[in-house]
């Protein structure tokens, strides 16, 4: 039991001696995707522009990566070209990798909704399990685990085949098709371990239906190709023009609650808020004119799989884990126990007196819940919904952004953390 000041000079004091000691690169940041916006900015703000270090990442991580890694690739920076409201419009909605009923259900009510009210609208659910989605589905598209790389590169080539592609949109908007085709033509459909007979029909439909959603989620982002999973998807809309128009696009629903929050304020460790890239000296010089640090840094951290080797290893000095629970959440959960446990020093904030994680820490900070939160959050249409605290902050809890301020001011940065709300 202690007091916010002695906690607070405990923490900034271990965390300035290991950064003296050991280097910017000896402490790390986990945090979540259950943070608020202005939580995460300040996070990444003190690691990255003052502290000096990368090594911020998040349970994000888990969800998204995939996502930011793929539009990258296909629109070069990480833009979701959807909305909720595309789902309401579209006569076809292809659910891929998402069990939308139990994880994402308003979503999944508003479809079938919009359903009810325009029959015509038909729903394909691609999943090598039968789930609770089904039910609202037309069709189960049952594919291999992992066969939907097969399968959207098949459909590519079937809509080349068949003249569906929009060469007119390609010509104008579109870089690199015949190499995507040629890319397509290498693999074959039959491998995605559907019934040929129903990958037929869903070519057929996916062909002849001009306004189609795809939306997706873990089942694609989750995997060891989640990223070429992501990239065939948004080939297929890209290569006919059913993208960036009412009720046509790929649709990229997150995982955690404010996953895009995250992104938007460079809250994975490879990337700087405002979506700036830390490999891009203009983009650091940006950001570090504009928080006025003291430094920037220059190559991006520590993922989160490789945070917690790094743990292992005994490269990482000092570890704050802020409002998740990677000692259970992680994959290889006990491994990352015992990576944690080999940390010298841990602070968790929480608004669990006791997670498996929180049992680990040398210092337990009472952070505030979510509808005792003032701030921020983006949902997966990039639609920034403001909060306010319903429920006053029990006990001696305080709010992620000022435990991180008051941090800040402790290490000798207090000038670019003096927030008042």
């Amino acid at each position: 039991r202690a007091d916010w000041d002695s906690a607070l000079d405990l923490v900034a004091r271990r965390f300035g001696d290991a950064v003296r000691d050991h280097g910017s690169d000896s402490v790390v940041f986990y945090v979540s995707g259950q943070l608020l916006t202005e939580d995460y900015y300040v996070a990444n703000k003190l690691m990255k522009g003052f502290i000096g270090s990368a090594n911020i990442d998040t349970n994000s991580r888990l969800c998204m990566a995939s996502s930011v890694a793929g539009h990258k690739r296909a629109f070069g920076t990480d833009t979701v070209p959807g909305t909720y409201a595309d789902l309401e419009q579209a006569d076809l909605i292809v659910l891929v990798g998402s069990n939308l009923a139990w994880c994402h259900p308003v979503l999944y009510q508003r479809i079938a909704a919009a359903k009810n009210v325009r029959p015509h609208m038909r729903v394909v659910n691609i999943d090598p399990r039968r789930t609770a989605t089904c039910d609202l589905a037309d069709m189960h598209l049952r594919i291999a685990p992992d066969g939907d790389v097969a399968l959207f590169n098949g459909l590519l080539a079937y809509l080349a085949d068949h003249d569906k592609l929009d060469l007119e949109y390609v010509a104008a908007h579109v870089g690199g098709c015949r190499a995507a085709l040629a890319a397509a033509r290498s693999s074959d459909a039959l491998d995605c371990g559907a019934a040929p007979e129903d990958i037929a029909r869903f070519f057929q439909l996916w062909a002849g239906t001009p306004k189609v959603v795809t939306v997706y989620s873990q089942g694609v982002n989750q995997s060891e190709s989640g990223t070429d999973k992501v990239g065939a998807i948004l080939n297929c809309h890209l290569a006919t023009g059913r993208i960036g128009k009412a009720g046509c696009g790929p649709f990229s629903v997150t995982g955690q609650p404010n996953a895009m929050g995250g992104r938007e304020v460079g809250g994975l460790a490879n990337m700087l808020a405002n979506h700036l890239d830390i490999e891009n000296e203009a983009h650091r010089d940006t950001v570090q004119t504009f928080w006025n640090s003291p430094t920037i840094c220059s190559v991006a951290g520590l993922k989160a799989v490789d945070l917690f080797d790094a743990c292992a290893a005994g490269k990482i000095k000092a570890l704050w884990i802020m409002s998740t629970n990677p000692a259970v959440s992680m994959p290889d959960a006990e491994a990352v126990a015992k990576a944690i446990r080999n940390v010298p020093f841990v602070a968790v904030s929480d608004i669990m007196a006791r997670t498996d994680t929180g049992d680990l820490a040398d210092v337990l900070l009472p952070a505030t819940g979510w509808g005792e939160k003032d701030g921020t959050v983006t949902n997966s249409e990039r639609r920034i919904s403001r909060q306010r605290a319903f429920m006053s902050a029990p006990g001696e809890a305080r709010p992620d952004w000022r435990i991180i301020s008051d941090v800040a001011a402790r290490m000798g940065f207090g000038a670019a953390f003096a927030y008042d709300t």
